[in-house]
């Protein structure tokens, strides 16, 4: 495997998990970078820039990365705190009036972000075409009654998580999230990341695509199959695990301009490695040695990993950790350290930091897996990154 890009001195173990994720694991087209106190140590890429094309993977090649868009999303709200505009104990009604709708006036910004606003699913899924219009989604989310009292549980809010977000965001700002999120974040770090794609760069994204996984790259985490009752969730159409991931229906072509010009922050971003991989050490530290390029103060640092949410899952009907929008180190979602907060993207892709070692990591792919979290491609590149410390 022709692999291209850098690795800093003592970080050659990335550079071989990566290029065995090609030779053992199925790896059509990734990319992995890494900073360390704010550094960059690793930045690699290989394969194809397309899952089923043949045109190398080049240096600026992004990816749709599902649900790792939620993490950068959630920074949008904790910095909103963070400035003195949003207030996350205060009722999602004060700012959205609408959402106090069926039985849903108890409900708190904070439990929008720890999953725990008891809307996953919607009676009524939205079209392909109403999910991107920019306003079918949030009047659903806020007419829809809860699946359970707000605050008093949490289940993964899959679909549903894109238009929370971005309508309390609109309500406080007055700007979208994905132009909250490319003013006030990607342009100030140079961060190659976008909620909402600009047609100038769509030459850069590569098509991704389902996989199968090789019988000897099984890993942990959560996966499709790991037990009866998860397997019996994803089958039953009545449950709240295929209803929350089926709010959108049918479901969007991931590949279509139009869904990737779309600003949905559950599922829609599109990034590098380095991208996802630099946005997340701006969150514990200065990046390159500039004190001025960090986002979040050391309280909004602690709200970001401060457990929210922790226990079975209603929607991923496993145990599951969050803070405010982040998923923190745990068994269906194993980070690098017990203080590490991130986001996967179902299928493969991760960013995360842990900031006791003063670790970012990004990794995208083109090559979709079974899996839910804890990609076993990742988990090697993150066992790799533990190995070099």
């Amino acid at each position: 495997m022709d692999v291209q890009g850098t690795v800093a001195d003592g970080f050659e173990p990335v550079r071989d998990a990566f290029v065995r994720n090609f030779e053992q694991r199925g790896e059509r087209g990734a990319a992995v970078a890494v900073y360390r106190d704010g550094r960059k140590v690793v930045d690699l890429w290989g394969g194809t820039r397309d899952v089923d094309g043949t045109a190398p993977w080049a240096v600026d090649t992004a990816q749709v990365v599902r649900s790792a868009t939620k993490g950068v999303a959630a920074s949008v709200p904790l910095l909103l705190h963070q400035r003195g505009q949003l207030d996350l104990d205060a009722p999602v009604g004060t700012y959205w009036p609408e959402f106090k709708a069926a039985g849903k006036d108890r409900a708190l910004v904070r439990h929008l972000l720890a999953h725990r606003a008891g809307v996953p699913v919607l009676d009524r899924p939205v079209t392909a075409a109403e999910a991107v219009d920019g306003t079918s989604g949030a009047l659903a989310v806020a007419a829809q009654p809860p699946a359970w009292e707000p605050g008093t549980d949490h289940g993964y809010h899959a679909q549903t998580y894109s238009w929370l977000l971005s309508e309390l965001v609109r309500r406080v700002t007055g700007r979208t999230i994905g132009r909250w999120i490319a003013e006030e974040i990607a342009h100030p770090l140079d961060l190659d990341f976008w909620v909402g794609l600009p047609a100038c760069e769509a030459h850069r994204v590569g098509r991704i695509g389902r996989v199968d996984e090789p019988p000897t790259a099984a890993g942990g985490g959560l996966q499709l199959r790991p037990k009866r009752s998860v397997a019996d969730a994803y089958s039953d159409p009545q449950s709240l695990t295929r209803r929350a991931f089926g709010a959108i229906d049918p479901l969007p072509d991931e590949n279509d301009p139009r869904y990737r010009a779309a600003e949905l922050p559950a599922s829609a971003g599109i990034s590098t490695a380095r991208g996802l991989a630099r946005f997340y050490a701006a969150t514990i530290g200065a990046v390159d040695g500039d004190g001025q390029r960090r986002l979040f103060a050391p309280a909004t640092l602690t709200l970001a990993r401060t457990e929210e949410s922790a226990g079975p899952d209603r929607v991923l009907v496993v145990g599951t950790r969050f803070g405010l929008g982040f998923m923190l180190h745990g068994p269906a979602s194993p980070l690098l350290g017990p203080g590490s907060f991130g986001h996967p993207g179902r299928g493969g892709s991760l960013g995360f930091a842990d900031p006791e070692s003063g670790v970012a990591f990004g990794y995208v792919t083109n090559g979709m897996r079974k899996g839910v979290t804890a990609d076993p491609r990742a988990q090697a590149l993150m066992r790799a990154v533990r190995t070099a410390l």
